[in-house]
């Protein structure tokens, strides 16, 4: 197995171990963007070789003299490129932002940093994060890398797509309504995202506030693990970030727990692929078949989610990108000879035709005379949502489920209906408008040979046990030979 087919637990042992190097391990994963770039484009920008060898380099240094070293210590990770990089191209897909540079870092770069983790490159994504299938970005369009004819999801396409080809060992995205754990879903890696308010967003460009999370793309649920522990934390530059102790994630496995697995109807009727469901089935047994309680349940409001989403979401776009006027920053709209021209011309040239779309839909609902009777139902259904997952959660400790209806989509198979588009999302959007976090772990392969993801979604702050749960349930695909975790491309 070459070194960029690893996890990033396999390869800090080997690390640690000193029977490899972190310039091999980045050796390694730049012969394989060498290798499968050209095809799949998860990429927008690649840092240097020549700068990447040498952090590389200087993380071997420190280790041979004994020094110690970050959880992260030389492993290449690829970032989402709406986060922002000191330095390093951010362009959120956008032409609007093609040539930005962001002055500082986000958050969890600098978190990354400080664990000695080597950013290798910016992904590229749905413009702004909006999108399922990454096909919304001005740059390029993701190809999956299981199969070149298809779609990798979207937002973050980039992401999950350059860890299925062992273009990187880690990834980090952003999750909106499904935006990491759809395309991790999609082709067949670990995606997660956490609590509202575990993870900083300090420097994730917003899209919608109260919905956007940073979230992590992985091979296996071990190093969703390492990587959420790093990047989760409290963060007074971020005013939704909460005060509250983050558990070692990898200790807090228990072998021993017996969990109570919610199962809501509402997930499992019209709509749902029949593979798809039968992969599902087949893995909520084999927790069945180890001791764990099934407990069926409702989420009376789930047939409001996507309305509500979609409501509450381009509300929030249309509030936060009305700040790129071609005033301040980014790129400025040519032949205007009023302001008024060149803010019209920047956005009409700058934003591609989704964003547009969703600024339009956003400005609709918040304007005079429609905001009690789009925006402000649209929260209050989001509290009905809500109070759906705190009365599941006082009778099981997670629900099970599927993460999205299909399995990835051909290319071109969805840009000419927004809305077929949009029910994509209509299982993984629930997360978000509850807050809560929700891991997606691949479970089967569909007769077309594309893979299928389970969502376990816990309760407020309690990632632990959706991990812990995560973990046993690898396990158990793993023995059964139902999926085989890192299986190489």
């Amino acid at each position: 197995m070459k070194l960029s087919q690893m996890s990033a637990h396999q390869l800090k042992y080997l690390l640690d171990k000193g029977e490899t190097s972190a310039r091999e391990v980045m050796l390694s994963v730049l012969d394989m963007i060498d290798a499968r770039e050209a095809d799949i484009k998860a990429y927008i920008t690649v840092r240097d070789q020549a700068k990447l060898l040498s952090e590389a380099d200087e993380v071997d240094a420190r280790r041979l003299r004994g020094e110690q070293v970050g959880e992260l210590a030389g492993l290449p990770i690829a970032v989402k490129d709406n986060i922002c990089t000191k330095h390093l191209r951010t362009t959120c897909a956008s032409q609007l932002l093609k040539e930005f540079i962001p002055p500082y870092d986000a958050t969890v770069i600098e978190r990354i940093h400080a664990s000695d983790g080597i950013v290798i490159g910016k992904t590229n994504m749905d413009e702004f994060a909006m999108g399922s299938s990454t096909e919304n970005s001005s740059m390029q369009v993701t190809r999956n890398p299981r199969n070149l004819e298809y779609v990798p999801g979207g937002t973050s396409g980039g992401s999950a797509a350059s860890v299925a080809a062992n273009e990187a060992i880690l990834a980090i995205g952003s999750d909106t309504g499904g935006s990491v754990r759809q395309p991790s879903s999609y082709c067949g890696v670990v995606g997660m995202k956490p609590t509202y308010g575990r993870v900083s967003r300090y420097g994730l460009i917003a899209y919608a506030s109260s919905l956007d999370q940073v979230g992590v793309i992985t091979k296996d649920v071990k190093d969703a693990a390492i990587l959420m522990k790093v990047i989760s934390g409290y963060d007074p530059k971020d005013s939704t970030s909460q005060k509250i102790a983050v558990p070692s994630y990898l200790e807090s496995y228990q072998n021993n727990r017996v969990f109570r697995i919610g199962i809501p109807e509402e997930y499992f009727g019209a709509g749902l692929n029949e593979e798809v469901r039968q992969s599902i089935e087949d893995a909520i047994s084999l927790l069945e078949k180890e001791g764990h309680k099934i407990i069926p349940l409702s989420l009376p409001h789930t047939k409001y989610i996507i309305p509500a989403y979609y409501i509450i979401a381009c509300s929030e776009a249309s509030a936060n990108l009305a700040r790129y006027s071609g005033v301040h920053y980014g790129f400025r709209g040519e032949k205007s000879e009023t302001t008024s021209e060149m803010m019209f011309t920047t956005r009409t040239q700058g934003f591609g035709s989704e964003v547009r779309r969703r600024i339009m839909l956003g400005t609709y609902t918040l304007s005079a005379g429609y905001y009690d009777a789009f925006y402000k139902k649209a929260s209050q259904v989001r509290t009905l949502i809500k109070q759906d997952f705190e009365n599941a959660f006082k009778i099981c400790d997670f629900i099970a489920h599927p993460v999205a209806p299909e399995t990835a989509f051909k290319v071109g198979a969805k840009t000419s209906d927004p809305l077929t588009m949009y029910l994509v999302d209509i299982y993984s959007t629930s997360a978000n408008m509850a807050g809560v976090p929700a891991i997606s772990i691949p479970c089967g392969w569909a007769k077309n040979g594309l893979p299928i993801g389970i969502q376990l979604t816990g309760k407020h702050f309690d990632e632990a046990t959706i991990l812990d749960a995560a973990y046993r349930l690898e396990n158990l695909l793993n023995e059964s030979k139902i999926w085989v975790s890192q299986e190489n491309l």
